[in-house]
């Protein structure tokens, strides 16, 4: 199984560090960010990474190089950076199979080993790490909607969340997550969802799998970011 990391965005909001670098060369406890994230997925055995990087990529490039510890890395150019859904349209000739997805921003320290070993155990389209959480935190991202207890949809920062269940952004997918990257059209900022490709096959009826989040995931966006996940990896916050 592959494993894809999208890491095109410049990270704005990391500024200065990101003024002459991507995001990803960010150090967050003493590596840089995409470190830690190919770490996860190489423990949990990927066979190759695919890199979508965008913002002074050639960076990442020269960093990384064509293999990282071992495991074959490929690259592709998001254009435009217009969304997840669009990133994953820019690596769908390099994608083979059944892939992890995991945010280049994300640094996690759970149970995605579990996630892998759903998707592959169901035979899902969708296999989602997911956390519930307080509904003052659930409008700021996307959210499950919810009948009965089962999941029937999902929304991206909706003004009333429809229930507290989040993905985490770390996902399995079948390679009928590009057939619906295809059919999304952009949102009212011009972005491409990935939440609205995961929608899609969710109305066509196509298995989702999820497993709750079993340790902890920061996304990292600022450097109040960066010094929560040093101070979790320092063992001061479990």
């Amino acid at each position: 199984m592959q494993g894809v990391v999208p890491a095109a965005g410049e990270g704005t909001r990391m500024r200065p560090l990101t003024a002459d670098k991507p995001k990803g060369l960010v150090e967050v406890a003493g590596k840089p960010l995409l470190t830690h994230v190919f770490e996860t997925l190489l423990e949990v055995g990927v066979s190759e990474l695919v890199v979508i990087v965008g913002y002074r990529g050639e960076q990442i490039q020269a960093r990384y190089g064509e293999s990282f510890d071992g495991v074959p890395v490929q690259y592709v150019t998001q254009q435009s950076r217009d969304g997840l859904a669009d990133a994953l349209l820019a690596a769908e000739d390099k994608i083979t199979g059944d892939f992890v997805l995991l945010n280049g921003d994300n640094v996690i320290r759970a149970n995605v080993a579990e996630l892998v070993n759903r998707h592959q155990e169901t035979g899902a389209d969708v296999t989602a790490l997911t956390e519930q959480v307080a509904r003052s935190e659930a409008g700021k991202g996307a959210v499950f909607e919810l009948t009965d207890g089962s999941i029937t949809g999902i929304v991206e920062k909706p003004e009333q969340p429809p229930s507290t269940l989040i993905p985490r952004g770390c996902y399995a997918f079948s390679p009928k997550i590009l057939h619906a990257c295809h059919l999304v059209t952009p949102q009212r900022t011009g972005e491409y969802e990935l939440t609205d490709a995961i929608d899609l096959l969710l109305q066509a009826g196509r298995r989702l799998e999820t497993v709750e989040l079993d340790g902890w995931c920061q996304n990292v966006n600022t450097s109040a970011d960066r010094a929560a996940v040093a101070s979790r990896l320092d063992g001061r916050e479990s």
